[in-house]
C-alpha cells in the first residue's frame, strides 16, 4: 500500500511525466540514427540536426503562432542538414565521422548567430506557448503508465505512434529490407539492382526528419523557448541509445526511457536540495551514456558496412 501511494503521489506523477518529455527528443533522434546506420551511414550529425530543428521550429512557431507548422519546419531543417551530410558522405565519400562533427559545430554557431539576428540582444527571452498536456480519460489514472504515457502532449503521442510505423517499414517492407541489404553488403545490393546511393540518401533524409522533430520537440513542447546549444549533447546520447537498443525501434524506446528517467531524476534532485553540487547531478545522464558504451558496445553487432564509403564499380 505504501508503494502504491508513493507511485501515485504528485511527486511521482511529475517525475514520470518529465521522464517521457525528456525521452521523446532522444528517442526520435535515435530512431533517425537507427535508420541511417542500418543503411551503413554513421550519422554523427544528429546533434546538429536536432539543434537546427529546435531553432527553426521555434522561429516558425513564434512567427506564425502555429506549433504544428513549427514542428514541420523543424523536420525540414533537419532534412536539409541531412542532405548536406549526404553530399559529403555519399556523393563525395568523405569520412562520415569528420563530416558529422563539422556539421554539429557549424550548426551551433549558425543557430546562435541566427537567433540574435532575428531576436536581437535584449534581455527579454522570446517564448511561445508550448503544446498543452492532453490527458486520456481512464488510461491516465493507471499508476506509473498513466502519467508516463497518457498525460502527455499531442507531439508525444505522435512520436510514440512512430515506433510501430518505423518497425513495420524497417522489418516488413521492401524498402526496409533494401536498407538492411545496403548496410550489410552494398556491393551485393548493387548487383541486385538496389541503388546504394539512393537508399542511403533516403535513409539520411528520414534520419534528418526525425532528428529535426526531436529538436523541435525541445523548443515547442518541452520548454517553449530556444536557448543556445539547447540540445546539450542529446544527439550524441542518441548514438549510445542505438547501441543499447540494438538498433531496433522497441529497444530504442526502452533505452531512451532509461536516459529520460535519468535526466528527469537529476532535474528533480536539483530541486529537492539533497546536498550534492548540481554539477554532479547534471553529469548523471552522460555518465550513464559512458557506462552503456563500456558495457554494451562489444556485445552488439554493427551493420557490416557501417561507416564504410561505397564507390560504385565502373564497367571496363
Amino acid at each position: 500500500m505504501d508503494l502504491l501511494a508513493l507511485l501515485t503521489s504528485p511527486v511521482a506523477d511529475g517525475f514520470f511525466q518529465a521522464s517521457m518529455r525528456l525521452t521523446v527528443p532522444i528517442m526520435l533522434a535515435a530512431l533517425g540514427g537507427m535508420i541511417a546506420e542500418r543503411s551503413g551511414v554513421l550519422n554523427i550529425g544528429l546533434e546538429g540536426m536536432m539543434l537546427a530543428g529546435a531553432f527553426t521550429g521555434f522561429l516558425v512557431a513564434y512567427g506564425t503562432g502555429n506549433l504544428w507548422l513549427g514542428a514541420l519546419a523543424g523536420m525540414l531543417a533537419g532534412a536539409m542538414l541531412a542532405l548536406i551530410l549526404t553530399f559529403y558522405t555519399v556523393v563525395l565519400t568523405s569520412n562520415q565521422v569528420v563530416v558529422g562533427i563539422a556539421l554539429n559545430l557549424l550548426t551551433v554557431g549558425a543557430t546562435s548567430f541566427a537567433y540574435r539576428a532575428f531576436f536581437g540582444m535584449g534581455t527579454t527571452q522570446p517564448r511561445v506557448d508550448p503544446f498543452p498536456t492532453l490527458q486520456i480519460p481512464v488510461l491516465s489514472d493507471i499508476p506509473v503508465l498513466g502519467p508516463l504515457l497518457f498525460e502527455q502532449t499531442a507531439l508525444v503521442y505522435v512520436s510514440l505512434c512512430a515506433i510501430p510505423v518505423i518497425w513495420f517499414i524497417v522489418t516488413r517492407t521492401t524498402p526496409g529490407l533494401a536498407i538492411t541489404a545496403v548496410g550489410e553488403h552494398p556491393e551485393a545490393a548493387e548487383t541486385l539492382g538496389i541503388s546504394v546511393a539512393r537508399t542511403r540518401t533516403l535513409s539520411l533524409v528520414a534520419s534528418g526528419l526525425l532528428a529535426g522533430l526531436g529538436g523541435a520537440f525541445l523548443s515547442l513542447s518541452a520548454t517553449g523557448l530556444f536557448l543556445d546549444n539547447m540540445t546539450a549533447g542529446r544527439g550524441y546520447i542518441a548514438l549510445a541509445i542505438l547501441v543499447l537498443g540494438r538498433r531496433h525501434p522497441l529497444g530504442v524506446l526502452l533505452a531512451a526511457i532509461i536516459f529520460g528517467g535519468a535526466d528527469a531524476l537529476q532535474l528533480r534532485g536539483q530541486n529537492m536540495g539533497i546536498g550534492l553540487p548540481y554539477q554532479f547531478l547534471v553529469m548523471l545522464p552522460y555518465v550513464l551514456t559512458i557506462g552503456v558504451l563500456i558495457v554494451f558496445a562489444g556485445r552488439t553487432r554493427d551493420p557490416a558496412a557501417l561507416g564504410e564509403p561505397f564507390k560504385r564499380a565502373r564497367a571496363d
